[in-house]
C-alpha cells in the first residue's frame, strides 16, 4: 500500500528549506491547512511508517536521526 497524498505532502514540505522564523509554520498552515501541532503529530507518526521510508528514504532517515538525537539529549 502506498502513502496518501497528505503524507506525501508532509514529506515534500520537510524537504524544503525555509528562510526566517515562522516560515515553516506559515507554510504548514497555508499549504497543508494544518495547525503546526497537528502537523508535527502526523510527521512523527509518519517517521515510524515503513511506507514513508520506502517513498523518501533520505528525508525519513534524516528526520529519524534528528528525533533520536533530541530524545538522547533529554
Amino acid at each position: 500500500m502506498e502513502l496518501g497524498e497528505r503524507e506525501k505532502e508532509i514529506l515534500a514540505l520537510e524537504r524544503r528549506s525555509f528562510a526566517g522564523p515562522g516560515a515553516k509554520e506559515r507554510a504548514v498552515r497555508e499549504d497543508l491547512h494544518l495547525s503546526p501541532v497537528r502537523y508535527y503529530q502526523l510527521l512523527n507518526a509518519l517517521l515510524d511508517d515503513e511506507r514513508a521510508l520506502a517513498h523518501d528514504p533520505v528525508t525519513v532517515n534524516r528526520l529519524r536521526r534528528i528525533r533520536e538525537t533530541r530524545r538522547a539529549e533529554r
